[in-house]
């Protein structure tokens, strides 16, 4: 498998690029920039590219970028494992279940104990249903939900099903705990967190979220923004406020 970097990716062949995606990018902010490159190093050159697998803008992580003929592998990627480290405020909710929202709902966590939080993950071990954040691009009547939900408008999710293979506590430090998981495509770990927050009574919210593996392609393996490009040319794409810069 044609794992490249930027400058030596054929676009005849093309090939795939392990990026390590930097938080409050979108997945498509590192598409449009790595196309812009592309088109500068092959400028008489049709530069077909996608990505296998969104993350969010709150998260970072990797992000795996198909070009050229690899664009047809895109679907087999994304059916790939991943696996993610996690870090959860418990005591609290948000309206997105992460940062993006202020906390509310504050409750008290002081009866918490490590051995019943592990519990509470353990019965989230294996093939279960998941409802997917209101604040999340899943599609209803041709509009991303979250569209409906910064407007204060109520739609029903369909529940999925979705397999959590593996959940290992790293650290336990409350408010704060952190968490490897490793889960099937179509796992949202905003609506893992929610959950488990309701099981533990006091609610939680992901404060941070870093996506380590795909399938057997690993982060350490995975080039950061400044690794192929001049940071002097890392910029803002267009966007009033400066949320991309390195």
């Amino acid at each position: 498998m044609m794992i490249a970097t930027l400058q030596r990716i054929d676009l005849d062949t093309g090939g795939i690029l392990l990026v390590h995606k930097p938080l409050r990018w979108t997945s498509f902010d590192v598409i449009n920039k790595i196309k812009r490159e592309l088109k500068k190093l092959h400028p008489n050159k049709k530069c077909k590219i996608g990505h296998a697998g969104t993350l969010d803008p709150l998260a970072d992580g990797l992000l795996i970028i198909c070009i050229g003929k690899y664009t047809k592998r895109i679907q087999e990627f994304q059916h790939l494992n991943k696996r993610y480290t996690a870090t959860l405020v418990v005591g609290a909710s948000t309206k997105s279940h992460d940062l993006e929202h202020e906390p509310e709902n504050f409750r008290p966590y002081d009866a918490l104990t490590l051995k019943k939080v592990e519990e509470i993950f353990q019965s989230y071990i294996g093939q279960i249903k998941q409802t997917p954040p209101h604040f999340s691009a899943v599609k209803i009547k041709g509009k991303a939900s979250f569209e409906y939900a910064r407007k204060g408008q109520e739609v029903e999710l369909t529940q999925k099903d979705i397999v959590i293979h593996s959940i290992r506590i790293l650290r336990f430090d409350l408010p704060e705990i952190e968490i490897e998981i490793s889960c099937s495509k179509g796992t949202y770990i905003r609506s893992l967190v929610r959950d488990v927050g309701e099981d533990l009574g006091c609610g939680a919210y992901l404060s941070a979220l870093r996506r380590t593996a795909i399938g057997d392609f690993t982060l350490e393996n995975a080039l950061t923004m400044n690794d192929w490009l001049d940071k002097s040319n890392v910029k803002p794409l267009g966007r009033k406020k400066k949320r991309f810069e390195l």
